[in-house]
């Protein structure tokens, strides 16, 4: 028992001496529960809608009325042409775009099918298959409330089937064919940049810190930030190595198409490759232990990949909380991006603010990890 309480009380001051392992071992399941449980949200809601109303009627205004109250939908755009609806989709900023056109009343008053049509953001397939859902039966409401029937959602005029009151033209906009692959393959390529490069580039310094060749660097006249984009370079070319692989298998083996610029997509992609190996930089400054660095980076990075970028869930569904939360982290510019590229084909005048986003990210991880390091020399 002797040699048992020897080993433990060593285990005990180990364990003590590195607090960051410590925290991240106590606080990393609660930290988990609470994000996972408010970002894993699988229903599509607070839908931002924008709606160009050419009859303004007010039946019209009673559709509109119609989708707000189902508390799915938010009509946060009012346009006043079709293109300017279409250039919200393109943003992002709009998820659904309702165009009631001329003559919608009349339509009405004499009986007949009123179209809407209905353009929809085709990024997330499932969220799409459940908007078109919604939009259908508010459409199914809105035809029972014109008939005066509360229980069925057709007409009957003179014991005869009538069609009903408003039929939508829906047009899947960028995922046409609303394939999984062609929003999931992009995605991952955001995933796989934001999980390997910092977990290599992690153990950079906190290695030689352990085996204690780190002393040499100290004493030496090398400044930190030349020690820094030292050890950046060599794991910046292994990420563009693999963003180059993950690329070819996305065009050629999962055939997903690239509707934009091939040139603007690596053009965007330097300042998230040079960010992504600056983080694990950075978490090695502050660790000690190859362990903790980590497990911090995968904290850092692959959680964050997942849950606030875009990829897995719609960041317009989660509370806005979260929504604000989801800033702090790279991987949701360049999830914009890539879908842009990928998917929507728009250039830079529509993702221009997340590139420039990424570039200041980018220059302020290198320069922290610099100072961070600037700390362990003084």
């Amino acid at each position: 028992m002797s040699g048992v309480l020897s080993v433990l009380k060593k285990e005990v001051r180990e364990i003590w001496r590195d607090p960051y392992t410590l925290g991240l071992a106590i606080f990393l399941p609660l930290v988990l529960l609470l994000l996972f449980a408010y970002a894993l949200n699988l229903d599509v809601k607070n839908i931002p809608v924008a709606i160009v109303d050419l009859d303004h009627s007010a039946e019209s205004r009673a559709y509109v009325q119609a989708l707000a109250n189902t508390g799915r939908f938010v009509p946060a755009y009012r346009p006043a042409t079709p293109q300017e609806a279409e250039r919200l989709l393109d943003q992002g900023k709009a998820q659904v775009v309702l165009i009631i056109p001329a003559g919608f009343a009349q339509a009405l008053r004499q009986g007949r099918t009123a179209q809407v049509q209905t353009l929809v953001d085709g990024t997330f397939p499932t969220s799409a298959r459940v908007v078109l859902e919604y939009v259908e039966a508010v459409n199914d409401v809105f035809t029972a409330r014109v008939a005066g029937e509360r229980l069925v959602t057709w007409r009957r005029v003179a014991g005869n089937l009538a069609a009903p009151a408003v039929a939508p033209v829906p047009l899947v906009r960028y995922n046409p064919e609303l394939r999984s692959a062609n929003f999931i393959v992009p995605g991952l390529i955001v995933v796989i940049l934001m999980a390997f490069p910092p977990l290599l580039s992690a153990l950079a310094i906190v290695r030689e810190k352990e085996h204690g060749s780190i002393q040499h660097i100290f004493v030496s006249p090398l400044r930190p930030w030349a020690f820094i984009v030292g050890k950046l370079v060599p794991y910046l070319v292994i990420a563009s190595a693999e963003l180059l692989l993950v690329l070819l298998a996305t065009r050629y083996w999962f055939r997903v198409p690239l509707q934009g610029s091939l040139f603007f997509f690596l053009l965007a992609s330097v300042p998230y490759v040079v960010g992504t190996v600056a983080i694990g930089l950075l978490v090695s400054t502050v660790t000690s232990t190859q362990l903790a660095a980590m497990l911090l980076a995968l904290v850092l990075t692959l959680m964050p990949s997942f849950l606030f970028s875009g990829f897995m869930f719609p960041i317009f569904t989660m509370p806005t909380a979260l929504q604000l939360y989801s800033y702090l982290f790279p991987a949701r510019y360049f999830t914009k991006i890539t879908y842009d590229i990928f998917l929507k084909g728009v250039g830079p005048e529509i993702w221009w603010p997340q590139l420039a986003v990424l570039t200041a990210y980018t220059l302020g991880t290198v320069v922290l990890a610099s100072l961070r390091f600037r700390k362990k020399v003084g």
